[in-house]
């Protein structure tokens, strides 16, 4: 137990490595069926349908990244039928799975998964005949897509990215990366086991190689969509990209009492929420603002 004079920094970053080690418990203990058991709901509520035809109003379907620990169902329940009600081809994927941890992806080195949104893509793009997509990812999901467009050829293949609070320039975690040093072999153990979270550390070669040179591609339109109160990626200024057909968003700029945090702003966030279809339809682009939530 931490005395009562600690740091309340330290306080908080403990807190953190507590819920990153429960959540990883999690993912080892998870019945082996619970994946293919949630699957089918992305069916029954209208997106991963390989039979939409892209409308006229909405060219290009969407593919839907989810991030770190989570999966291609859950990570969506309230985005993904918010955009299929708007007419949006949605479609969602899981990525970056480790041997022997079901349900909660994202784990694998950030490359390797990178590739496999590329194939991704691709099937969509065969199944609805559209051109491009647009991607929406949150987290590592909105990260992990500017390694296939940078080096996979994705540009070619995608009109917008649209992140949710994307570790874009990775994440000291309110400070905990800088105690690696400290514990021995702690991190030759992140590499080996879950190698996504050694991807994501602020500085970490994958991540030096990924902006190296500028944080965008051509022909691309990028936009960030943050909340000031992420514990998770932080600071929280460093999701921002720099560069040509860039637009950084900070959702208390658009609602000042909107309290989302690293979870809820992709999960549950309204507000968010609109100014995703905003990113993704940005001719027919209306104000976000607390009334947002309405829409």
């Amino acid at each position: 137990m931490l005395p009562p004079h600690a740091p309340a920094r330290l306080r908080r970053a403990l807190r953190a490595l507590t819920a990153a080690l429960l959540l990883t418990a999690a993912a080892v203990l998870a019945p082996a069926g619970a994946a293919q058991a949630a699957a089918p709901a992305a069916t029954d509520r209208g997106w991963n349908d390989y039979a939409c035809e892209p409308s006229t109003a909405h060219p290009r379907p969407v593919v839907l990244v989810h991030g770190t620990l989570g999966n291609s169902v859950d990570n969506w329940l309230g985005l993904a039928p918010y955009l299929v009600r708007r007419g949006y081809c949605v479609f969602s994927l899981d990525y970056g799975q480790l041997p022997g941890v079901p349900f909660f992806h994202g784990l694998g080195p950030v490359a390797e998964s990178a590739e496999q949104l590329d194939a991704f893509v691709d099937r969509v793009l065969d199944a609805t005949g559209a051109p491009e997509v647009d991607l929406v990812g949150h987290s590592q999901g909105g990260m992990m897509p500017r390694h296939y467009l940078k080096f996979l050829g994705g540009a070619a293949e995608v009109n917008a990215l649209v992140g949710l609070a994307p570790d874009n320039h990775g994440t000291t975690l309110l400070g905990l990366t800088a105690l690696l040093p400290y514990f021995p072999g702690a991190a030759d153990l992140l590499n080996e086991k879950t190698p996504a979270l050694a991807d994501q550390i602020a500085g970490s070669p994958f991540l030096r190689r990924l902006n190296e040179g500028g944080d965008t591609v051509p022909g691309v339109r990028y936009t960030v969509i943050a909340t000031r109160y992420d514990q998770v990626v932080t600071p929280y200024r460093s999701q921002f990209l720099d560069g040509p057909g860039v637009r950084n968003v900070l959702l208390q700029d658009l609602c000042p009492v909107d309290l989302s945090e690293h979870l809820a702003i992709a999960l549950v966030d309204r507000v968010a929420f609109h100014e995703v279809a905003n990113a993704l339809d940005p001719a027919r682009a209306t104000p976000t603002t607390c009334a947002s939530v309405l829409g």
